[in-house]
């Protein structure tokens, strides 16, 4: 029996669709990268062409996320183990 993930990623990829889901593990991938205490001020909320939304609570959290911003574009893609994610916009 054939194990289903090569087919799966087959079809994903044939469909158009790899990036699609790509774009979503990120987004899953979110607390895991940054951390509980960030996660619990700073939720994802959209992702498209490669561009991460992040909702943050206050003023003081988009800053300092901001400051961070190319780790953690650089963490995301490397739990992801390909290059997803190009920016992050902070609302």
């Amino acid at each position: 029996m054939q194990h289903i993930g090569g087919p799966l990623k087959k079809f994903l990829k044939s469909s158009g669709l790899e990036k699609g889901v790509a774009q979503q593990n990120a987004m899953e991938a979110w607390a895991n990268v940054v951390g509980e205490n960030v996660s619990k001020n700073a939720t994802p909320v959209d992702v498209q062409h490669g561009i991460l939304t992040i909702k943050t609570e206050t003023p003081a959290w988009r800053q300092e996320l901001h400051f961070q911003k190319k780790i953690i574009v650089e963490n995301l893609n490397k739990k992801l183990n390909k290059k997803v994610i190009k920016d992050i916009r902070f609302i």
